[in-house]
């Protein structure tokens, strides 16, 4: 990850100093369209999930990763808000680890 070119999302820092990392400023959705349309590989998205609604919302989500640890939390933030309507999901891809992990692969569902 640490060799991985990086865009960094934020509303309070001034600047990315992480190296190889960039701090995306204005229109977030604008950027994320322009870093889908260059060559290259996937872009993925960890740790905001504001960020993560944002996008869906704008349907530039073409792949959900979700990895379910085998333990109950009983609370924080909801991945998918209430109000943010259906999605249909096409499940393509499971892995189950000797941890107990499991990583389930969903593609919005072609119309």
């Amino acid at each position: 990850m640490n060799d991985m070119p990086e865009q960094v999302v934020s509303s309070t820092l001034r600047e990315a100093t992480w190296t190889g990392s960039q701090l995306v400023r204005g229109d977030v959705l604008a950027a994320v369209r322009q870093l889908k349309a260059q060559p290259g590989g996937d872009l993925l998205l960890a740790g905001s999930a504001q960020l993560f609604r944002a996008l869906t919302a704008a349907n530039l989500v073409d792949r959900y990763r979700l990895m379910v640890h085998p333990v109950v939390l009983g609370g924080g933030a909801k991945l998918f808000a209430d109000g943010d309507g259906t999605r249909d999901l096409t499940l393509v891809e499971t892995r189950t680890y000797k941890s107990g992990i499991v990583v389930l692969e969903y593609e919005p569902k072609k119309a």
